[in-house]
């Protein structure tokens, strides 16, 4: 059974055809999925899903891209819509400036608000990060001197060095399908070293559909075979990934009670 860290069950290209989806998905094989926010806008959509689904959680959050139009989110509103019993994340939060659709100094003060309400609530920071290492590290490494928190750095592409980093925080790292990715040899190389008790997998979907399902909207479902791949190429017999990449994810997010 595998559980997919990652997913957007309200974005177009799965909202359309949502019990579908759901359905594909626990026929491959999918216990848990979570459920994840990126603007205020959908929090109550998002966490309704997961009230209607004993299968799939949710997060609280605003994606970095959103940080501008949502200057009046501060930790004090996560916190209290985190409360929710189906809320079991924060985020996605960090900093993304490979598309800069937010101001950069925007996107920091927002990051930085999403770890205080992590530290608050004791639930995972979930973590976006792309062309910003410098900075992610920075900020995660200073509010982790201001208080323990823990997180995940979700849809791992950053180096080597960087995982390493995020490791020694204390953080986990979710692989998505984009290791499956014929030009993502840095990515599998990484992926290789990363501890197996560290380890989750994610869809990200509709986005960045693992092969042999590239051209197609993603979905949880295609977890199963990011895992396959995954597993292949680590060595490991895919049901003892799926079997540890689950167990990490409730020992990460542990308001997730197990089906």
């Amino acid at each position: 059974m595998f559980i997919d860290s990652h997913c957007h069950l309200n974005y177009e290209g799965l909202v359309e055809d949502q019990a579908g989806v759901l359905a594909r998905a626990r026929a491959a094989g999918v216990e848990t999925m979570l459920n994840i926010s990126t603007r205020a806008s959908e929090w109550d959509a998002v966490v309704g899903v997961a009230e209607r689904e004993s299968d799939v959680w949710a997060s609280i959050g605003i994606h970095p891209h959103e940080a501008d139009i949502h200057p009046d989110v501060e930790t004090s509103t996560l916190v209290e819509r985190a409360s929710h019993p189906r809320v079991v994340g924060i985020g996605e939060s960090g900093l993304d400036y490979y598309y800069d659709k937010s101001d950069r100094d925007r996107q920091r003060d927002s990051f930085r608000a999403h770890i205080a309400a992590a530290r608050e609530t004791g639930l995972p920071i979930i973590v976006h990060t792309r062309d910003a290492e410098e900075d992610t590290h920075r900020i995660l490494s200073e509010e982790m001197g201001k208080g323990a928190f823990t997180g995940v750095i979700h849809c791992f592409t950053a180096s080597a060095d960087f995982g390493r980093k995020a490791l020694d925080l204390g953080l986990y790292i979710s692989i998505s399908g984009i290791v499956t990715f014929k030009n993502a040899k840095d990515l599998q190389a990484a992926a290789k070293d990363i501890p197996l008790d560290r380890l989750l997998i994610e869809t990200d979907s509709p986005f960045l559909a693992p092969a042999p399902h590239r051209g197609r909207p993603c979905e949880p479902a295609f977890v199963a075979d990011t895992a396959r791949f995954l597993a292949t190429l680590r060595g490991e017999p895919v049901e003892e990934l799926a079997r540890a990449t689950s167990d990490n994810f409730h020992a990460l997010f542990t308001k997730a009670a197990r089906g």
